[in-house]
């Protein structure tokens, strides 16, 4: 069995930070989206890996590498034009041939492994197997109907939902999938999807499976969903427990856990915590109130009385100054400066 991970996708609502690299890159707990994505594959025995990548992802490859810091071998498909996550898997077919694989999008994060689909495919003699999650809300998803452990339809944000199982961007198939994708006509919104081939391969007769996660999941697709993914993998990875990287030097400061730092920081009189992720070469120095945020490589904080919170500071960024007590949320871009000027008060 192969594994296939998309990643063209131009991550438009993780803007600016998906301007200056891809959305797959951005980190969670300190590490690349697309890293877990490999690691679910591997976790299931799965060695040979292809990676879906538009021309002006050029930073993927070198973060990836040829896969053997994984255990793995990594090919990459180039999309040239974006045009659905059904045509993605159409241009692997040379990559994939006759086997059977894993799909995964790189935006995705799981919580649980990826051993559900490949029971549920190995048990049900299955052509396919989708993950499928409960949710609150199944209006504003991939909702399918299942009956007796076979997958009838998927319908996508459905007004009038025949279930609360919506598909959650963790699939297996087999070679008919390809046959399904090549009968497709674009959507209204130009492409090719992939619930469309899904029904396609079930109104020909193939059996298709699925499996339930009760585990948390995101697709990392804004940042408030960026932001809880780091929250909820950083109390997975590290509890209540805080873990500082080589080089890293801390004077003076009071750090409640999960927090992660990175390797050659500088951390000064601050208060840190919970739920902070900062990676390396970061410089914080008299900061007041830091939690619920992520600092990406030599970003630095310096003189801030703000209590900060649910905020994301791009690489290289810099904030400064004083201001009076209150709160304080920024998503600053990469190589981006702001000056907090002190606040004058008059006696009364």
């Amino acid at each position: 069995m192969k594994g296939l991970i998309l990643c063209a996708g131009r991550g438009s609502r993780l803007h600016p930070f998906s301007y200056s690299q891809p959305k797959t890159l951005l980190p969670v707990a300190n590490h690349p989206v697309l890293h877990y994505c490999i690691r679910k594959l591997r976790e299931v025995g799965i060695q040979d890996i292809g990676i879906v990548i538009h021309p002006s992802q050029s930073q993927i490859p070198p973060m990836v590498g040829d896969g053997s810091q994984f255990g793995a071998t990594i090919t990459f498909i180039r999309q040239e034009v974006r045009l659905g996550i059904a045509h993605a898997v159409q241009l692997a077919q040379p990559f994939l041939q006759d086997e059977p694989f894993i799909l995964l999008l790189g935006d995705n994060l799981l919580m649980d492994s990826l051993h559900g689909l490949t029971k549920a495919f190995t048990k049900g003699k299955a052509d396919g197997v989708v993950m499928l999650s409960q949710v609150e809300r199944p209006q504003d998803y991939g909702i399918a109907e299942v009956q007796k452990g076979r997958l009838i339809s998927v319908e996508e944000k459905p007004r009038q939902p025949k279930s609360n199982l919506a598909v959650i961007g963790a699939y297996l198939f087999t070679p008919p999938i390809f046959e399904s994708i090549a009968t497709l006509q674009p959507s209204p919104r130009g492409e090719l999807e992939i619930t469309d081939a899904i029904q396609s391969m079930i109104n020909r007769g193939f059996k298709l499976a699925h499996s339930v996660t009760n585990g948390k999941y995101s697709d990392v697709g804004t940042i408030d969903r960026w932001l809880e993914a780091n929250q909820w993998m950083l109390t997975r990875e590290l509890g209540n427990q805080h873990q500082i990287g080589k080089g890293t030097i801390v004077k003076n400061s009071k750090i409640t856990g999960p927090v992660l730092i990175g390797d050659d920081c500088v951390i000064e009189n601050c208060q840190i915590g919970p739920y902070v992720s900062i990676q390396n070469g970061v410089s914080l120095k008299n900061c007041s109130y830091l939690e619920n945020s992520i600092l990406l490589e030599n970003c630095s904080l310096h003189d801030i009385a703000w209590k900060i919170t649910n905020s994301v500071f791009g690489r290289s960024s810099m904030m400064t100054g004083q201001s009076s007590n209150s709160t304080g949320v920024f998503i600053v871009s990469d190589k981006s400066s702001i000056c907090i000027p002190a606040v004058k008060r008059e006696d009364v």
